[in-house]
This record gives structure tokens, sequence and C-alpha cells, in this order.
């Protein structure tokens, strides 16, 4: 059985109960899914070892009470903190995103170490530890939710830039033509970096979850540094030569994947220090405050 004094869950979670047929909904946490069971089924299952123990007292209240009884899930579950958390992780995501993409249009040359950098890379790449962070709290199925959200929202962006530009303009107004052209750039920079976020988002959130699977839940950096890897490099190859094949040389863009790839690998390590502050804080105000 689970130790007294242990908060955190390791494969499952229980999110409440269909009063009506006597089931218990858990949710696996290495992978999303939800899967319900019979009260009396669970009661003889593994699972139940792996519950926590405020989790377990309204398992067997809820079973003796033949249903009547109104357990603690069935209140906390919808107070607001986790999913104002998950709002506030997505929100985050498309902000950086957008930013890192619009940013994207205006390539930033370094004199001092003769390279060409875009000026959104280093914010973007702290969409991965978003990423991160979702499937860490929320599991594979919410956190990819969150990516076909956003990518979404950049499709919709897109569309809506596009059709700005073919509305009448304002005589006489000296920046119509500029505008076009500037939306026209945004609009192709967007097309790229919506084919390389949902590739190299949906990389990065598999193999956490996969490595997690693996791992056992432990070793928090080696999914966050490795899944983080494996997406910058199909990220910034991808984007660079969508975005800017036919405008720069083919060398050029070489050379900007190279150092993007350089920028983002640093931020891969960098995101294991705020990814582990990140969970502690989850698991004392959230987990914690469920299991109380």
């Amino acid at each position: 059985m689970v130790n007294s004094g242990e908060v955190e869950n390791s494969k499952y979670k229980l999110l409440g109960f269909e009063n009506s047929k006597s089931l218990a909904v858990i949710m696996v946490i290495s992978t999303g899914k939800i899967i319900k069971v019979k009260l009396s089924e669970l009661l003889r299952s593994e699972i139940l070892d792996d519950l926590n123990k405020a989790e377990i007292k309204d398992v067997y209240r809820k079973f003796y009470s033949r249903g009547t009884a109104v357990t603690a899930y069935e209140i906390n579950d919808r107070h607001e903190r986790p999913w104002m958390i998950y709002v506030v992780l997505n929100l985050l995501l498309f902000v950086l995103y957008i930013f890192a993409n619009v940013a994207a249009t205006k390539p930033i040359y370094i004199e001092y170490f003769d390279v060409v950098v875009t000026s959104g890379v280093f914010l973007y790449s702290l969409t991965f530890l978003i990423v991160d962070l979702l499937n860490e709290f929320y599991g594979l199925r919410l956190a990819r939710r969150a990516i076909l959200f956003v990518f979404l929202g950049n499709v919709l962006i897109t569309v809506l830039l596009g059709i700005s530009t073919y509305l009448p303009g304002l005589p006489g107004w000296k920046l119509d033509a500029p505008y076009n052209e500037i939306i026209g750039h945004v609009s192709s920079v967007l097309v790229a970096s919506s084919v390389s976020f949902l590739f190299s988002e949906y990389v990065n959130s598999y193999l956490l979850c996969k490595i997690r699977e693996l791992t056992s839940s432990r070793f928090l950096f080696l999914r966050v540094f490795f899944s983080t890897c494996f997406a910058v490099i199909i990220d910034s190859f991808l984007f660079c030569y969508i975005a800017f094949y036919g405008i720069m040389q083919s060398s050029d863009i070489l050379n900007m994947v190279y150092l993007q790839i350089a920028i983002k690998m640093c931020f891969a390590v960098f995101n294991i220090f705020p990814a582990y502050g990140a969970r502690s804080l989850f698991k004392k105000y959230i987990v914690g405050a469920q299991a109380a």
C-alpha cells in the first residue's frame, strides 16, 4: 500500500465517481487516458495500491455507503485551481509562440559572431518547457490538446491576416503597401512555424511520456533534456527552410539552423531547473491541497 505520507501518484489518479453506475473514474498519469472501474473491482485491483491515502479513503467511503456519501473528490475536483493553471499554461504557450513567429520576420545579424538569427528564437525555446510541464502535470492527452489549440489559433491568425491584405486601404495612406508586404512575410513565417511547431511539439510530448514510462516517473532531467533535444532539431530544420527558402542563400539558412539548434540546446539544459521548481510548486499547492 502507499505510504501514508506520500502525496504523489506514480501511475494512477482518482478523478471522481459516477454514482449511477458505481464507477470510479481513474486517469492513467503517463498517457492521460481515462478509465472507469467498478468500485468492487477497484478494491481488488493493483490500481488501489497506487492511489494516495486520501483517494483510498474516498474509494472505501463511496463503496460502503453504496454511493450515497459525498466524497472529497466530488467537491474538490470542481475547484478551479488546477484548470486555471492549465489555461494559463495554454495562454502562455500561445503568446510565446505568436510573438516568436512575428519576431522571426526580422532576422538579426550579430556582427561579433558573424551569424544571423531570428529575434524570436530565444523566447520560442521556452515553449518546449511549457509543453514539458503540461505533460508532467496533465498527461500526454491534454498536452497534445494544448498543442492542437495553439496550432489552430495560429492557422486562424494566418487566415485573418491574409484576408486583411485584400481589404481596401485608406486613400493616400503611405503604410498600405508596407503593411501588405510585412503581412505577406509574417504569413509565410506563420505557415512555416505551424508545420514545425506541430511536428516538433508532438515529438517532444511523445518522447517525454515514453521516457517517463521507461524510467518509472524518475529522472525528470533526462526526459526534459532528451525530448527537447530531438524536438529542437526537427523544429529548426523545418522552420528555417520553409520560412526562408528562396529568400536567403542555402548556406545562410543552414548556418541559421545550426545556430538555432545550439541556442535551443542551451535552453534545453536551462529548462531542467524551472521544470523541477514548477513540479515542486505544483505538488505543494495543487496535489497537496487535494490530498489534504
